[in-house]
């Protein structure tokens, strides 16, 4: 399938601000871009792409004083199956996983694992391990916690959307990595694009969307405690502990988001090679950036 990705971001800046925006595809999907990915910004300004040693690609830029759009639009191509299911896939032994996945089994700023820890395996020590433990959690959070706007909070925990009952796609997503990681399960944060490719569409705008992947057997997996159904049409743009490593926007001084729309959206067909992405709003066209487009 064919998806036309973006984002449009409007902000203010008391003073110029140096700000990290976080929305281009994953370094592992470069090979399925289908047109160049176009960068806008008003008023126009240098920018660069960066990439982290995890492959999340930053776009950096200083917002001035005043009020900031920043746009991104690109299209790629996508798988038109679903996410893999394999209820086969076993617990890899801890004495056995690789070093880098290690970092995946600590507490970290959204994901308390001590304050879930005798929950976890009060609840969960006798399912089975391996790829049923995993979707038994997702089963659990996925019925235990509402989903609801409302309940958004810029430092909720997964304890505190235990408590609360409530959340949105990043909370299942930090409740259920807390409850593996807590298990002796890595898991790991993701980030991306998922709109409503493949389901009947909803009242709720398209959003950044979140879910988590965990490592069983030689391999890690996707899973998603929000949905907890196989999905397609799924863009990463970054992995990390949880959502203070990877947020879709990170200014190093005050700032005030006004809106911000994001489009997922299937086309029929492929553009042709060479043609740029369209800007997210074609009645309010943007200024291209002088910076560097990766």
């Amino acid at each position: 399938m064919y998806l036309r990705l973006g984002c449009q971001i409007d902000l203010c800046c008391e003073v110029p601000t140096p700000l990290l925006a976080l929305v281009h595809p994953h370094t592992s999907l470069l090979a399925d871009l289908l047109a160049p990915e176009v960068v806008q910004l008003e008023p126009d300004r240098s920018i660069e792409v960066l990439t982290d040693q995890a492959g999340n690609r930053w776009c950096r830029l200083m917002a001035p004083s005043g009020r900031t759009r920043f746009s991104f639009a690109t299209t790629m191509g996508c798988p038109d199956h679903t996410d893999p299911v394999l209820p086969s896939a076993p617990e890899c032994p801890i004495q056995a996983l690789p070093i880098d996945t290690y970092r995946y089994l600590n507490a970290s700023p959204y994901c308390d694992t001590e304050s879930l820890m005798t929950m976890a395996w009060d609840t969960f020590a006798a399912t089975p391990r391996g790829w049923p433990l995993v979707q038994t959690i997702c089963d659990w959070v996925h019925g235990q916690i509402r989903f609801d706007y409302e309940a958004v909070r810029p430092q909720k925990t997964a304890s505190h959307t235990l408590a609360d009952r409530a959340g949105v796609c990043r909370d299942f997503a930090h409740l259920a990595i807390s409850l593996c990681r807590c298990l002796n399960i890595p898991a790991r944060y993701c980030t991306g694009y998922l709109g409503y490719t493949g389901i009947p569409v909803g009242d709720a705008p398209v959003d950044f969307s979140a879910w988590f992947e965990a490592f069983l057997g030689d391999r890690w997996y996707v899973f998603d405690a929000r949905h907890n159904i196989p999905r397609c049409g799924r863009v990463l743009i970054a992995r990390g502990r949880d959502a203070a490593d990877v947020p879709f926007l990170r200014s190093f001084g005050e700032h005030r988001l006004v809106s911000l729309e994001v489009i997922t959206e299937q086309k029929s067909t492929a553009p042709s090679r060479g043609s740029l992405g369209e800007p997210i709003s074609a009645a309010e066209p943007l200024l291209s950036s002088k910076g560097l487009v990766a």
